[in-house]
């Protein structure tokens, strides 16, 4: 099977482009050659999916499988509609858990849950892709398959504030600063290792039976924001001096965080996996967060330069401290 991920090289799409060599997927990645992630068995194909006259070489192929890791907007999936009508067996886009109807009229979500997220541009778009592709699909038989990660993590950590591609709360907890967690922290949050992830989505390449089917694949271990902090604290062998507020008050303050928190993590949130358990038979997410991010933490520590501490996080986050206090 041929393949191409558009990306490859990322978070999520690295242990996926793994698996999928160790599977003897013929895998290619498309990209501009400037990554530092290398993975043995893939092949390159030097280009700017942004840039059409870089993309000569790309134009010479034919796909089982294309998967676009890194579009975002109704602009991308025209461009890739037009590149890859007609060259490929499926087209996989990495939509969004966020969606999903928010806030949720119901706390399971399945495939079924609405689209519908008003808070988020970057929901909003998503949503605007997944629309104009299934207008393809039905009216031009192009062949789509939706997936939708939600919290998934490899190289960063999967907090609200502080984290992710940064290290500034793991850094403050060490140095015993106070931590911000939004709420009361007993709101239900399910985090996903890649290498889980992986295994559900590698199941869906030149899956026929996915053709014009939308999944999300997470992890079935469902934690408190609280748990997933404390976690987080005992991995790094120290206590975290916890303040809880209030996600609006949180956003009042500092409203760049009202995409990550109020459009995404501010409620409760479980999620049904047996479509993708249905439709990849023996899909299991079988890495606790206790495990994984042991593992995310011992990557950042072989190399300090990945440990990225923003002094502008730091800022907004004792900008909500200081004016929580002063209520």
């Amino acid at each position: 099977m041929k393949v191409l991920f558009i990306g490859g090289t990322g978070n999520i799409s690295s242990p996926s482009s793994r698996l999928a060599i160790s599977k003897g997927i013929e895998l290619y990645h498309l990209n501009r050659g400037t990554s530092r992630v290398r993975i043995a068995g893939v092949k390159t194909i030097l280009g700017d999916i942004n840039n059409p006259g870089s993309l000569s070489e790309l134009q010479g192929h034919n796909w089982d499988v294309v998967v676009n890791w890194i579009a975002f907007t109704p602009q991308d999936i025209e461009r890739d509609i037009a590149l890859f009508k007609g060259k490929t067996r499926q087209y996989i886009f990495i939509s969004s858990a966020s969606c999903y109807q928010t806030p949720l009229r119901y706390p399971v979500i399945t495939e079924s849950t609405p689209l519908c997220n008003n808070l988020w541009d970057y929901s909003n778009d998503k949503i605007r892709c997944e629309d104009r592709l299934m207008k393809a699909y039905r009216e031009e038989e192009f062949p789509i398959t939706i997936v939708r990660p939600s919290l998934t993590y490899d190289t960063v950590i999967p907090i609200a504030i502080g984290g992710f591609k940064e290290y500034t709360t793991a850094d403050r907890i060490i140095r015993g600063k106070e931590i911000i967690i939004h709420g009361d922290g007993t709101s239900l949050w399910t985090v996903t290792h890649s290498d889980d992830f992986a295994k559900g989505f590698v199941g869906l390449l030149g899956l026929s039976q996915a053709i014009g089917h939308a999944f999300h694949i997470t992890s079935d271990e469902i934690l408190s924001w609280n748990m997933i902090y404390k976690i987080l604290a005992d991995s790094l062998g120290y206590e975290a001096k916890v303040v809880h507020i209030a996600s609006d008050f949180i956003c009042k303050i500092e409203p760049s965080y009202t995409g990550t928190l109020l459009a995404d993590k501010a409620e409760s949130v479980i999620f049904d996996n047996t479509k993708i358990k249905t439709f990849v038979p023996g899909f299991k997410a079988t890495i606790p967060f206790a495990v994984g991010i042991k593992r995310t933490l011992q990557w950042l520590d072989e190399n300090p330069d990945r440990k990225i501490i923003s002094q502008e996080e730091n800022v907004k986050i004792e900008n909500v401290l200081r004016a929580y206090k002063n209520l």
